[in-house]
C-alpha cells in the first residue's frame, strides 16, 4: 500500500502552481508560493523524489493520430493482480485499475482506429491467461480531462 503524504500548504500551492504551468521557472514560481528560489528548487525535488509530484507532457492523443479511445471493463477468473500485471504490459492500455463492483479491472486503451483496436483486444487482452469477459466502452466525445487532484 503507498503511504500518505502530508502536504503543508506550499507544497500543495507549488503542486497547484505547476499543475497550472509545469515549465514554470523557479524565479516565477518562487514568489507565487512564498518561498525564495533555491528553497522552491529543494521543495520541488523533494516533491519529485517522494513520488508526490512527477513534471510531464501531456498529449492530446488525437492529435498523435489515436483516435480509437475506449474505456474496457474486464472480469476475470481469478488472481486479479496477476491479470492486472499482464495487462500492464500491453502498450496500447495507458490507464489501468484494478475495481470493485461490475468489473474486476478497467482499462483505457487508445489505438489509431478500430483495426488496430479490434488487434489489441483479441491479440492481446482476450488472450491473457484468466481473461473471462469484458465490455467495450468506446468514447464518442472526450468532455473533461483534467489534472488537478488535491491542491484545493
Amino acid at each position: 500500500m503507498i503511504a500518505r503524504v502530508d502536504l503543508d500548504d506550499t507544497d500543495k500551492s507549488i503542486v497547484a502552481a505547476l499543475q497550472g504551468d509545469g515549465r514554470l521557472a523557479y524565479a516565477k514560481l518562487a514568489p507565487l508560493v512564498g518561498l525564495g528560489e533555491a528553497a522552491t528548487r529543494q521543495r520541488v525535488n523533494k516533491l519529485i523524489e517522494r513520488d508526490v509530484l512527477q513534471i510531464v507532457a501531456v498529449a492530446d492523443p488525437t492529435m498523435l493520430g489515436l483516435r480509437h479511445q475506449a474505456l474496457v471493463g474486464i472480469n476475470v477468473d481469478d488472481q486479479v493482480r496477476d491479470v492486472a500485471d499482464e495487462l500492464a504490459l500491453i502498450d496500447a492500455v495507458d490507464y489501468l485499475a484494478i475495481t470493485a463492483g461490475r468489473y474486476d479491472i478497467v482499462a483505457e486503451v487508445f489505438s489509431a482506429d478500430s483495426d488496430a483496436f479490434l488487434e489489441v483486444v483479441d491479440d492481446r487482452i482476450r488472450t491473457v491467461p484468466g481473461v473471462r469477459d469484458l465490455e467495450i466502452l468506446t468514447y464518442l466525445d472526450l468532455v473533461k480531462q483534467t489534472y488537478n487532484w488535491g491542491t484545493g
